[in-house]
């Protein structure tokens, strides 16, 4: 059985990837420092899979702990999603993301190279598209970023590429996602942010729950059709399938590999909310307030490489999204806090 090292595989995406890896009948391994999740996601993962995954609790700059890992398991390839993911927050300690993603990185990167595993897929994103200065966005996009949480998912982009010149018998596979949402249709697992959410679906679900007064909508003058922003959201049971479709066709194709993973398809901020009221039944208060920094009127995907080349596309709608969401939200609405 395939034995596939998940960094951050108790964290909203890292969790329900390793559901769609144990029902491809591979087994992940994780690393989680629990900086962002809990450990409850592993009795949920048993719950929903049968299976328990082998569980490893630290960060990954522990290159002791990590050594032992590699020397503990016959780890054929690295998925890497252990980040600190708020742009805003990056903003504000722009050190601790560097330290934490780029450091983190370097250093999983090195542990692989002295155990000699060489497939490795990174969980990077749609922020290294910077402002783009059309949509849909494809993979050949310039690449820029906007915040330190951006540019550290750019630096290592431009590190992994690095690597790959030094040495080409690697397979580096960067992902770069667009904007997930929902939960697994159990309603068992989904997001549960600590704190304040920083993502739309989250804080849409917890005020249609009671937790939140009223959503902020941040700008209504976008050059948009309803002047909020538009994003791609991606139910991230079609994202965690994409990683398994990457790590399958990719794992033992050497050199670097980029793609898109998105629906292709924009929604606004008011559509996103008119949406999840439908699902939960109930109106969702909004007020409207000024702008971010650093947010922009519209970005979608054009995931036609994946398609073409993964075989992958984006399967659920809107409606699916907003309904795992839901249900995963009034099924648990203090989260995994129960």
């Amino acid at each position: 059985m395939e034995k596939v090292l998940v960094t951050g595989g108790t964290g909203y995406i890292g969790s329900h990837t390793c559901l769609a890896l144990i029902a491809d009948g591979k087994q992940p391994i994780i690393i989680d420092n629990l900086c962002n999740s809990k450990p409850i996601v592993l009795d949920r993962i048993e719950t929903i899979s049968g299976k328990r995954p082998v569980f490893y609790e630290g960060d990954i700059r522990d290159r002791a702990l990590l050594d032992r890992i590699f020397e503990e398991h016959q780890i054929q390839s690295v998925i890497h999603f252990a980040a600190l993911k708020a742009v805003g927050e990056s903003t504000q300690v722009p050190l601790r993301y560097y330290q934490n993603n780029i450091a983190g990185t370097l250093n999983l990167l090195e542990a692989m190279q002295a155990h000699g595993v060489k497939s490795f897929i990174f969980s990077s994103s749609a922020t290294v598209y910077g402002d783009p200065a059309s949509v849909p966005i494809t993979e050949e996009f310039p690449r820029s970023a906007t915040n330190p949480y951006g540019r550290s998912k750019l630096m290592i982009e431009e590190i992994c590429e690095d690597q790959l010149k030094a040495e080409n018998d690697w397979s580096i596979t960067l992902l770069r996602y667009f904007n997930p949402v929902g939960a697994h249709e159990s309603g068992t697992m989904g997001e549960d942010p600590s704190g304040i959410p920083n993502n739309l679906m989250p804080y849409i679900a917890q005020v249609a729950i009671g937790r939140r007064d009223a959503l902020s909508v941040f700008g209504n003058d976008y050059p948009t059709a309803d002047g909020t922003g538009v994003r791609d959201y991606i139910h991230v049971m079609d994202l965690a399938e994409g990683h398994v479709k990457a790590l399958n066709v990719c794992s033992a194709k050497q050199g670097l590999h980029v793609y898109n993973l998105g629906t292709g398809q924009g929604y606004s901020v008011l559509e996103m909310v008119k949406a999840f009221s439908d699902a939960a039944a109930r109106p969702i208060p909004y007020q409207i307030e000024p702008r971010r920094p650093g947010d922009i009127a519209e970005y979608w995907a054009n995931p036609a490489k994946a398609e073409r080349e993964l075989d992958w596309k984006a399967s659920r709608t809107l409606s699916q999204m907003t309904a795992d969401s839901w249900r995963w939200q009034s099924q648990n609405p203090m989260g995994y806090e129960e």
